[in-house]
């Protein structure tokens, strides 16, 4: 398992980059606002503060948008896939 702490100040996935992770994800926004995006069905997901998500290992995403002001804060956990 892994934990990360991320801080975004407006910055978003370069374009046509999509994460494809390994392991399972769960995110919570802890400040700030994002939106994310899912390539099976082109599907987005507008977040705020105390907002989750889990994405499982392999789903493509990106991110589209985080706010500047106040920063975006993610915390992330990582679970390793069997």
């Amino acid at each position: 398992m892994r934990i990360e702490r991320i801080v975004s100040t407006g910055q978003a996935s370069p374009p046509g980059f999509w994460y494809d992770q390994p392991d399972d994800e769960f995110v919570v926004l802890l400040t700030g606002a994002a939106r994310l995006r899912f390539e099976e069905g082109d599907a987005t997901l507008d977040m705020k503060a105390g907002d989750w998500v889990e994405i499982p290992a392999h789903v493509r995403h990106r991110v589209e948008i985080t706010q500047a002001d106040p920063p975006t804060v993610w915390l992330a956990v990582h679970r390793q896939t069997t």
